[in-house]
């Protein structure tokens, strides 16, 4: 328990707030003292971008009552708006709850939070403070901007909004950095107030917008050519105007310092929109492995794993592991250990059903998954994943070693012979069963299926020929922009046979070299941009023409 965390039961009637400080907008960037408070709440309350950040480390059945809106007439100025958030939060801290107000950036920042803690002091309730990365600290450390240098010149904090004359002379009189808060179609006239007030025209600023997500975007200029800048890039004027920014102010945020400190959006994939077409438990270490790149992965299952059939012949299989039947039983796939895990539990068998048999796992992947459920393989591919990798590992049957000489191979309905024949070759017996059925999956939502054929996506991770086929059937064919990546030539060659141009072609039969494959794409084609003196554009921000199949 942390030192800060007081025992549920003090809760139980006078209530408990925890205002807590959501960060910038990365959910990477929350405390683990955050993530410890959200796991305990009853009631969580935060305006909806801080609800989207915070929302996965509360409970299930965690209360998130809907802020109202006070001011209608800055609604509809789009403007941001006062939220009658102390009523909730007192209300449910009087009823005894465990209360979490997240606020974005740092508590300790926002006006409202400090007012709603005053309220929540004036009548007895414990409240705590969780601080978090101030948007101001955090979206200039993404957009590769130090505030400070080993000069240590004092940095300055100005909120644009409530920024009175006086604080406008005391920065634009000084040669300290300062840190704007403010929006994208205002960021001109706080530029003209630091000119006014003593700036030169010439001092580089950087703009950044969405800071710290995937839909950062940051613009460098000068005090007296941002207006200019932002009107060339087609920024302004837009109906987007409202939102905030974080402009910084100074010699720290010059173009040729920034070229080379631009960490987070010079990533290889970043900002891409990847399509990944597995289910969510399949692509959760996919999905992070490509996060990790910068990318934005949207998971669209295109198979759906049934039971089989005639479930008989597993019953009878499973029953067979129990009373000594096998000297193996061979996994090829994460959907076989769940079939066989699904069976033992509905016979009341754990993981000690497998002692005295040896286990093999077609990978990495399946291995882990062999691990949660308690069993560790014994024979994991030393190359290849995959079948034919499984088989140059696989030891020939030895009437002298081997007292048994059957293997089990629970799989899928569509599975390939390779393994079983070259079990037999090796002089094994062959259990062949059916474990799980592969049907196609529903088709995704209208949106999602619109972004596909529209070239909404940047780019498609197809992991298997019956990913091909499947997302094609559900969804309709990509769109010719966006880029096509393959796990291996069968895969390829079926993209290509539905039309598509395969751009990526992974080097080995694995889905995290697959990722890495279009992370290095990524990489050459941002690098040959940047040569060309030309702004880093996503596949799908380009329309070139028809996607030509790929010559051999």
């Amino acid at each position: 328990m942390s030192p800060t965390t007081n025992p549920s039961s003090a809760y139980s009637t006078h209530g408990h707030v925890t205002f807590l400080g959501a960060g910038p907008g990365d959910p990477g960037l929350l405390t683990l003292r955050a993530v410890e408070a959200l796991a305990g709440a009853d009631v969580l309350i935060a305006e909806p971008d801080v609800l989207e950040v915070v929302r996965g480390h509360a409970r299930a059945s965690v209360s998130t009552p809907e802020l109202t809106v006070v001011d209608d007439a800055s609604t509809a100025a789009r403007i941001p708006v006062l939220r009658d958030a102390v009523n909730l939060v007192m209300e449910a801290a009087r009823g005894g709850k465990r209360v979490v107000r997240a606020v974005i950036g740092d508590p300790g920042l926002d006006a409202d939070a400090g007012q709603e803690m005053l309220a929540c002091a004036a009548e007895g309730i414990t409240f705590e403070v969780v601080p978090g990365i101030a948007t101001a600290v955090g979206v200039p450390a993404y957009a590769g901007v130090p505030l400070r240098d080993a000069q240590g010149a004092d940095v300055r904090f100005v909120d644009a909004r409530s920024a009175s004359e006086r604080c406008w002379s005391e920065v634009g009189t000084s040669d300290c950095t300062v840190v704007v808060t403010t929006t994208l179609d205002a960021i001109s006239v706080a530029a003209n107030e630091l000119v006014s007030a003593g700036r030169k025209p010439d001092t580089p600023l950087t703009v950044t917008v969405a800071g710290t997500t995937t839909r950062q975007r940051t613009w460098t200029a000068t005090l007296g050519s941002i207006a200019q800048t932002l009107k060339q890039a087609k920024v302004l004027p837009s109906p987007d105007g409202h939102r905030p920014v974080i402009a910084v102010v100074g010699e720290r945020s010059a173009a040729a310092q920034r070229d080379q400190l631009a960490w987070f959006e010079s990533k290889p994939l970043f900002g891409w929109r990847v399509l990944v077409p597995r289910t969510k438990e399949q692509a959760a270490s996919l999905s992070d492995q490509l996060r990790s790149y910068g990318a934005v992965p949207h998971e669209v299952p295109t198979i759906a794993v049934e039971p089989p059939r005639t479930p008989q012949q597993m019953e009878r299989a499973v029953k067979g592991l129990v009373t000594g039947r096998y000297e193996w039983i061979a996994f090829t796939s994460v959907n076989a250990v769940k079939a066989v895990r699904e069976k033992f539990e509905e016979y009341g068998l754990d993981a000690r059903a497998f002692a005295g048999i040896k286990v093999a796992a077609v990978g990495e992947q399946t291995a882990r998954a062999l691990v949660e459920f308690g069993v560790k393989p014994d024979l994991v591919p030393s190359g290849e994943q995959s079948a034919a990798g499984l088989l140059e590992d696989w030891p020939p049957y030895d009437p002298v070693f081997d007292p048994i000489d059957r293997v089990f191979l629970p799989r899928a309905d569509i599975a390939t012979e390779t393994l079983v024949a070259g079990l037999i070759e090796l002089g094994w017996e062959v259990d062949d069963v059916t474990a799980y059925r592969t049907v196609r999956a529903s088709p995704p939502p209208a949106d999602t299926r619109e972004a596909i054929k529209g070239g909404g996506f940047d780019a498609v991770l197809f992991t298997s020929s019956s990913t091909v086929r499947n997302l094609v059937g559900i969804a309709g064919k990509p769109h010719n922009v966006t880029v096509i990546a393959c796990i291996g030539p069968a895969t390829a060659k079926t993209a290509e046979e539905h039309g598509l141009r395969v751009d990526v072609l992974s080097p080995e039969p694995s889905v995290h070299r697959l990722a890495e494959a279009l992370a290095e794409f990524g990489a050459r084609r941002r690098t040959t941009a940047v040569e060309a003196g030309e702004h880093v554009l996503r596949p799908s921000e380009r329309r070139p023409g028809g996607r030509r199949r790929r010559t051999t």
